[in-house]
């Protein structure tokens, strides 16, 4: 059985950015299905997401797909907030 594994480091100009982006995507690392291990831990400026998946390629594939998507949302948020 191979395993997949990806670690997705997202960068940021400041910490008070990168603690809003690691909450938002972290409610995705709760429930994953049976083979499925999703961990997000916060490191300075840095919001990094440790994806393993055993056996399934689209699962893995689908699971950095929703990461990416929920991350771009948060930040568009944030940006908007910023904005006002």
């Amino acid at each position: 059985m191979k395993k997949l594994q990806a670690t997705i480091r997202l960068e940021y100009d400041d910490a008070e950015t990168a603690i809003a982006i690691a909450k938002a995507v972290s409610p995705d690392n709760l429930k994953t299905p049976l083979g499925l291990t999703v961990k997000t831990e916060l490191k300075n400026n840095s919001v990094l997401t440790k994806i393993e998946v055993e056996d399934k390629t689209a699962t893995f594939i689908a699971t950095i797909d929703d990461l990416l998507s929920s991350a771009s949302t948060a930040e568009k948020a944030l940006k908007v907030l910023k904005n006002k």
